[in-house]
């Protein structure tokens, strides 16, 4: 061909190329220059509109998203848009190859196609911003356009036919495809006309954008925007580069679309399974399977096409591979001179098969199926998460609905802890969204093994096959591996739970374990169950290393295996061709087969998550109105007989009559149910919480409206749950509850309303429309919100309302500590807040409701003389009788029965007596007697008031000083610190930037040292020889099949004439056995290649050993540290950090170290090294990819810069949006009861799914975020495997085994470039859990050493108990200010001494003093002669004893709970035992003295829990006992059984007490009275009482 060949349209050797003797059309030429016009048409005629559209559109105000309205056919247009991008492609290289086979140019082969190209993309473009614009009529150019092309096509396709040119050539069938794609096309455009009327109809349809893009706060854009958006996730470019500058808030995020929401997919998941419950076996528990089938099926099949698709595509690189390298290796180019001119219109045919012996056209195809596969294999992943995180929202909603509705029996009695709950919404939800997740992999992986087996077959016959089989028959052995890790990793779990209820009670019981000095007991068992635990971890550590070294292993013994029996077989060698193709395909092969044993597994999980699910889903529900439990036509038949006597008498009543009544209670008696307005009545109940034992039998008991109604009666006898069991919270076994029926208005002023009015039409309304009831339990339950949201609890805010409930509580002096007032997180998640404090919120809950009844059970527990008694002046007496509310309260402080319009006596489960307190006065003398010696306490109402207001006020200003310097300023002020760090950077951008793009390169070094020099050493060392080895593996093979096709080639040469090189499909081998090359050549790279893969078989173990184990010994350490660190802190340290901080550094964060840094660090570090010793490959075989690498890696550093920055904000969001959603369903369990007296449950499931949608649309973003990157790197490796390809054919062509060894590694980067990033990322999130534990790792501990040695210390000291208190000054902080200022005192041995004084005067402290528990940094205390401070803490502590305030149990027997160093002798314990007046109660208990003790002593009521304390102090027999308001929580009739019990078991002792009521200290010796830190009067009970004007005095008085 001329150098110097003039560039002409149809060519210019023939002179009649451009004549048309033979009819227009018929010249070839012409038809092609006819072709162009559509082409040029578009162009001419689009150009123009999209310029001004352009420059008019950036004046126009953005609308939100341009809002993205589809026209019909959208996603069908773009599909059929990029085939036809891809044909003109082909026209376009089939028009070039032609073209360099003629003598002369042709332009007409090829121009046609070139514009055609580009009209096509312009025609997309200019689609796209008419759908953004909604302007349909511009469409009308490209519905023109497409019948243009469509005609000029169908000419040149007929002038084809008529020559007889058919399938045979390449061109024929290029422009019958052409042909076809422009008619369906023309079709769209039809279509869009039909359906938006916009051409030809006078009323074109008006259309809205969907209601989603509507709403500005929707910004998950995946379902609106174009199909080419959706693929590569573009819409998401502006959210992950903007994450740079500023973090990634959930405003950012937005909304989720409603079709995601969980309501949406709720109803569509209980329609499914409400569907399920036929009439004829309404019984049969609905699958879930099939509802899961039917809500979410099609998606998922929509995926497993995209999945298919994708595999099928996968199988696209080896054959490339193969045809690439095969072409190559024919060096006999020189096939155009054989070949006969096809020419018909003059020009050059193309056979169809031709194309594909071009090695460009292979290259650039590779390219396209690589791009193709990724994109649909990401599609396919998208698909399924999406419809996961569709199905776990339905799913937390399902199940949450079912809590709002479980019986509180299933609760307490056990069959539903708390734990299940939370597992259920955790774990068995998650598992069930991440079998979603591999669905697809399950059907997709069996055609693809197959797929592979075959193709295998195909290049290299029987060997194959052995090679295969060696991967399938260890696929076996790799599914019992997972088995085998999904067993240790329940144990390891089992073990980590374990371990953290033990944690948790340590550090619940943190200030126990300390004054009793038990922590190293307690400690040691914690670290016992952490060695089993580490046990498991590390037989999952070695299974976890087993399958990865199987996962490396496998394909090197298939590669092995496969060639050794190929030469065997065949004496020879496979070509490069077909031993680097059938390498490419073991790499394929062996993912589905790894993945296979985790699907399997995740589907086993899935069938036993459902299993509990649907056991969870059949459990028992509480009625809708369970006290109609019993047999209901009984019930009715009461209720009828009731109703005929009252609505005659109650009709005629008026209520002024009831009003009167309040002045004549001597007449209640006689005038039973027939006058008396009730609000709730039980007639003859027996109720049971489900365990076949009855609670409570024979009530009949009337609650009377408006008026405050006593429970009272001792520990346990059934006074809580006869609150419950009105509240339809039990079993009824017999009888029922009535409520009145109470109409809409605030009371039941206007005319009379009885509580049987409705019952005889609407018998279900007046039980199911109990009216909403105020509710306080006895155990308080907090929100995890502001002080405010608990008080107002859904209410409309009133401010005076609220206002006055909380004068009535008396919170205000408590809210104004509070670092934000009344807009302070408290909770679990918050400020911890005393018990008094917590108790007062909830009983404040109560009053601020506006219902008509108020129920509280027991609110004066946890609070102390003063504040109980304004609580029942300001709140009961006067807030709640002004509403003229129904109150019921029960109560241990019987001088309140005074105040009882109606009282109620309970014992043991049935009432003893029912009336007002002179019916009982009148009738039960002995029992009123009773009541009054328990009472001791006279009726001086009037006066009380008045002195006690004033000093109230006086009080108020100084209440809490000491407090407010001591406590929750500095918890707020820790938590604060780190955020306050972020802040300040903040303010600086680059700052920032350069932060958050920062790999933590500090907390690796921190990681890894704690696993270990010589771990880390052995690591990094066999990481390194393994890849090498590999890398040696794959470069002996290239040499060996290279040397041999070499040889082959050359006889070939000589023998075959070179037709034969068209035949030689791999056939080669059978012309080689013939001429035998170098046989011992080949045995010697046999044994090299044996020896190598043994080699890099052990490697593989070895490094993936190395990896788990140094994980493992980084976890023993960092936990060890910690716990230690945590146990000695000094108590301060709990006072300041919230409880729930600790316990995730336990929980979460060791999780996280244990089990999720290895595997990441090992995916890390081998596919960095993979990936680093592909590129080295490639670059030694062709240098010239290095130029191309350098763009490539400048895009591959941005991608990863902007993705882990993006990705670390989304995780985080993720993991904060997890957290309130898991508290709120553990808040729902706990406030069950709660939350349905107060009929709130339709509020809470309101707030669920606004939680799971936040947490949804966290999870949605973060995985979206996955997809883009994973898109963008699997298109960098796509780029790379084209330059690779290109490189290798256009350079001077390194022998075929070289570019196939390439090639195979190009594409094995693909596969590995997200996952560096990926784990990069993940790397970076789970370093932080190693900052958390180490930030706390820097506390400072205890000082347990002391300045005197424990030999020292006399055996029986304190033998006398004598105290000397000398200028003590205390403090909990060097930062603080001291609590005790110049204390002086002196206690003489056996002295019972009472301390007294107002909250927050210093009398904790002083206690705490004793023990050495907080800085004395003055002054001492001197005990039998020894100054404490000079003690070791162990000794001090295990010589005193004290009882505090608290009650604190631990799970486990009774004896370790009185005695857990296992030092007495049972005697001892029974004495104590007896002692606290418990004997006949444990001995009752089965096991007796090892009976079991629930966690935190659930199993005993509060008072029983208190004597326990107390037994537990008198098994230590020290001589001093301190007692810290130990009897605040106790019935006055147990209190004075214990002041009897001290005074005579303790007869000889030092007995310190701490006083809530004075009365309890006025017995004692010495009386301290304590004010602000300083001693304000000290002297006996007698001498004191005797100052009128003293505080003591005035304590008294008020105490009466």
């Amino acid at each position: 061909m001329a150098a110097g060949m003039p560039l002409s349209f149809c060519g210019d050797k023939v002179p009649s190329a451009y004549g048309i003797n033979d009819g227009v059309l018929n010249n070839g030429c012409f038809v092609d220059a006819l072709n162009l016009v559509p082409h040029v048409f578009l162009l001419f005629i689009t150009f123009p509109i999209l310029f001004i559209g352009w420059g008019s559109q950036s004046s126009k105000v953005q609308i939100h998203h341009n809002t993205w309205l589809h026209f019909p056919g959208h996603n069908m247009r773009w599909i059929l848009t990029f085939l036809l991008l891809f044909v003109h492609v082909c026209e376009f290289a089939e028009g070039i190859v032609s073209n360099t086979t003629m003598t002369s140019n042709h332009l007409h082969l090829f121009m046609p196609a070139f514009m055609g190209f580009i009209a096509a993309t312009t025609s997309v473009v200019y689609y796209h911003n008419i759908e953004t614009s909604n302007f349909p009529k511009l469409l009308l150019v490209l519905f023109i356009y497409w019948v243009l092309a469509f005609i000029t096509k169908s000419i040149k396709l007929w002038k084809f036919a008529e020559f007889g040119i058919r399938f045979k050539y390449l061109r024929f069938c290029i422009t019958a495809l052409l042909v076809i794609l422009y008619g369906l096309l023309m079709a769209v455009e039809i279509n869009v006309i039909r359906v938006r009327k916009y051409v030809f109809f006078t009323n074109p349809q008006k259309v809205k954008p969907p209601e989603d893009l509507q709403d500005l706060g929707v910004r998950f854009l995946q379902p609106f925007v174009n199909l080419l958006s959706k693929a590569t996730y573009w819409w998401m470019n502006p959210l992950i580069i903007g994450a740079h500058k500023r973090p990634i808030e959930l405003k950012k995020i937005g909304k989720l679309p409603i079709a995601m929401r969980a309501l949406t997919n709720y109803l569509r998941l209980k329609d499914a399974y409400e569907d399920q419950r036929t009439g004829e076996d309404p019984d049969r528990a609905p699958s879930i399977w099939r509802s899961m089938y039917r809500a979410f099926g099609r998606p998922i099949l929509l995926s497993s096409t995209f999945r298919y698709l994708a595999d099928l595509l996968g199988f696209a690189g080896p054959l490339c591979i193969y045809g690439i390298v095969r072409n190559l290796d024919d060096e006999n180019n020189n096939t155009s001179a054989n070949k006969n001119m096809e020419n018909h219109f003059r020009v050059y045919f193309m056979y169809t098969t031709e194309l594909l012996e071009n090695s460009s056209v292979l290259a650039v195809l590779l390219f396209l199926a690589l791009v193709l596969q990724r994109t649909f294999l990401q599609a396919s992943y998208y698909v399924t998460i999406e419809t996961g995180i569709n199905l776990r929202g339905a799913l937390l909603a399902m199940i949450y609905n079912k809590i709002l509705r479980l019986s509180t029996s299933n609760m307490s009695m056990g069959e539903m802890t708390l734990g299940q709950i939370n597992n259920l919404v955790a774990i068995e939800t998650n598992q069930l969204m991440w079998f979603l997740f591999l669905c697809p992999n399950l059907w997709a992986m069996p055609v693809q093994i197959v797929m592979g087996v075959i193709l295998l077959y195909n290049f290299l016959s029987w060997s194959a096959l052995v090679g295969a089989s060696v991967i399938v028959l260890l696929a076996p052995v790799q599914y019992l591996i997972a088995t085998k890790l999904a067993e240790t990793q329940k144990s390891a779990l089992e073990h980590s739970t374990d371990r953290l209820k033990q944690t948790t009670e340590i550090l619940k019981g943190i200030k126990l374990l300390k004054l009793y000095a038990w922590e190293d007991i307690f400690c040691d068992s914690v670290e016992q169950t952490r060695s089993k635990e580490l046990t498991s971890l590390r037989t999952f550590a070695f299974y976890t290393s087993m399958s990865i070294f199987m996962n490396a292993a496998i394909p090197i013994a298939a590669v092995l295996a496969t060639f050794g029996v190929h030469h065997f077989l065949t004496s020879s060698i496979p070509s490069p061709s077909q031993a680097f193709a059938a390498l490419a395909l073991f790499h394929i092969l062996v993912t589905p087969l790894f993945l296979l044993s985790t699907v399997v597994r995740f589907a086993v999980k899935a069938l036993v998550s459902v299993q509990k699910l649907g056991e969870f889903l059949q459990s028992d529900e509480i009625g809708d109105d369970s006290w109609r439990n019993g047999d209901i036509s009984v019930s009715l038949d009461v209720g009828k007989k009731h109703l005929g006597m009252t609505k005659a008498i109650n009709r005629k009543q008026p209520i002024r009559y009831q009003m009167d009544n309040y002045e004549q209670p001597s007449r209640r008696a006689m005038r039973p149910t027939e006058t008396e307005d009730v609000a709730v009545k039980v007639s003859n109940g027996s109720f049971t919480w489900g365990n076949n034992q009855l609670t409570l039998s024979d009530i009949n008991i009337r609650i009377p409206t408006g008026q405050l109604t006593m429970i009272v009666g001792q520990v346990g006898c059934g006074k809580s749950s006869l609150l419950l069991a009105m509240l339809g919270e039990m079993q009824a076994i017999d009888g029922r509850v009535y409520w009145s029926k109470l109409p809409d208005c605030e009371m039941a002023h206007e005319g009379n309303i009885s509580w049987s009015e409705t019952e005889d039409s609407e018998e279900d309304v007046g039980s199911k429309n109990r009216n909403s009831v105020a509710y306080a339990a006895q155990k308080s339950w907090l929100l995890n919100a502001t002080v405010e949201d608990n008080i107002t609890f859904g209410s409309p805010f009133n401010k005076q309302r609220y206002k006055a409930v909380i004068d009535a509580c008396s919170l205000q002096p408590d809210i104004d500590l509070l670092p934000f007032g009344d807009q302070t997180e408290i909770g679990e998640r918050g400020i911890n807040l005393s018990g008094g404090q917590r108790q007062r919120i909830c009983v404040a809950r109560a009053l601020y409701q506006n219902t008509n009844i108020v129920f509280l059970d027991d609110p004066f527990s946890a609070l102390d003389i003063h504040l109980s008694d304004h609580l029942m002046q300001e709140g009961i007496l006067k807030f709640l009788q002004d509403d003229k509310r129904t109150l019921v309260l029960v109560t241990h402080k019987l001088q309140y029965l005074i105040h009882a319009d109606w009282i109620i006596a309970m014992k043991d489960g049935s009432v003893l007596r029912e009336g007002t307190l002179k019916d009982i006065q009148t009738h039960d003398t002995e029992l009123y007697d009773h009541w009054k010696t328990l009472m001791n306490r006279q009726d001086q109402e009037l006066e009380k008031d008045i002195q006690q207001d004033s000093q109230t006020t006086l009080e108020r200003k100084t209440l809490r000083r000491a407090f407010y310097s001591r406590e929750p300023k500095n918890q707020m002020d820790d938590e604060d610190e780190e955020e306050e760090e972020e802040e300040e950077d903040d303010d600086n951008f680059s700052t920032t930037t350069s932060r958050r793009s920062k790999i933590p390169w500090k907390l690796c070094g921190c990681y890894l040292s704690s696993g270990g020099f010589f771990m880390v050493f052995l690591m990094v060392s066999s990481k390194l020889l393994k890849h090498s080895v590999i890398v040696a593996i794959d470069y002996c093979l290239a040499l060996w099949t290279s040397t041999n096709q070499t040889a082959e080639n050359l006889q070939n040469r000589t023998a075959a004439n070179q037709t034969a090189a068209f035949l030689q499909n791999g056939t080669g081998s059978i012309n080689s056995t013939d001429i035998s090359p170098q046989p011992e050549q080949d045995v010697y790279y046999l044994h090299v290649f044996f020896v190598l893969c043994a080699a890099g078989i052990t490697l593989c173990f070895i490094t993936s050993l190395s990896v788990e184990f140094l994980g493992l010994s980084a976890a023993t350490n960092l936990h060890h540290n910690l716990l230690n660190k945590i146990i000695h802190a000094p108590i301060r340290f709990f006072d300041v950090t919230p409880l729930g901080q600790i316990l995730n550094r336990f929980s979460a964060d060791t999780n996280i170290i244990d089990q999720h840094i290895p595997p990441t660090l090992e995916s890390l570090t081998r596919s960095t090294l993979l990936c680093l010793s592909a590129i080295g490959v490639i670059a030694s075989i062709t240098p010239a990819f290095l130029v191309a690498l350098v763009p490539l890696a400048v895009a591959f550093y941005f991608i990863q810069k902007y993705f882990r920055v993006a990705s670390k904000d989304l995780q985080d969001l993720d993991d904060s949006t997890q957290l309130p959603l898991l508290c709120h369903f553990s808040e729902t369990a706990e406030g069950l009861t709660t939350i349905r007296a107060f009929r709130h449950e339709a509020r809470f499931k309101q707030r669920m799914l606004e939680l799971t949608d936040t947490n949804n649309t966290a999870y949605l973003f973060l995985s979206a975020a996955n997809r883009w990157l994973e898109v963008r790197t699997d298109y960098l490796g796509a780029v790379i495997v084209l330059t690779v390809a290109v490189a290798s054919i256009w350079s001077g062509r390194p022998g075929g085994g070289l570019v196939g060894l390439g090639l195979t590694y190009a594409l094995t980067i693909t596969n590995y470039l997200n996952w560096v990033v990926r784990n990069l990322a993940d790397l970076e999130v789970q370093m932080a859990a190693v900052k958390k534990v180490n930030s706390f790792l820097g506390t400072e501990s205890e000082n347990y050493e002391g300045s005197m040695d424990a030999s020292q210390v006399p055996e029986n000291w304190p033998h006398d108990g004598e105290i000397k208190i000398h200028d003590l000054c205390v403090r909990y902080d060097p930062m603080l200010k001291p609590v005790l200022k110049h204390v002086n005192a002196y206690i003489k041995p056996g002295q019972k001494v009472g301390i007294c004084g107002r909250t927050g005067s210093g009398k904790s402290s002083l206690s705490l003093a004793f023990f050495n528990m907080v800085d004395i940094f003055e002054g001492r205390i001197v005990i039998d002669g020894i100054d404490i401070c000079k003690l070791p803490l162990q000794t001090l502590r295990s010589r005193l004893s004290i009882i505090l305030q608290d009650p604190v149990l631990f799970s486990g027997s009774i004896r370790f709970n009185l005695d857990p160093e296992r030092m007495c002798t049972d005697d001892r314990l029974w004495e104590a035992l007896e002692i606290a007046q418990l004997k006949n109660m444990v001995k009752s208990l089965p096991g007796g003295l090892d009976a079991v003790v629930t966690e935190g002593g659930e199993n005993f009521s509060v008072g029983q829990r208190q004597l326990f304390c107390l037994a537990r102090a008198f098994v230590r027999k020290s001589s001093i006992l301190i007692m810290d308001e130990a009897t605040a929580s106790i019935d006055m009739a147990t209190e004075n059984i214990l002041q009897k019990v001290v005074m005579t078991a303790f007869a000889d002792r030092t007995v310190v007490t701490i006083a809530h009521r004075v009365h309890t200290i006025l017995t004692a010796d010495l009386v301290i009275v304590m004010k602000r830190g300083n001693i304000l009067e000290y002297d006996t009970p007698d001498t004191l009482l005797e100052q009128e004007d003293g505080m003591f005095a005035s304590f008294v008085k008020a105490d009466m």
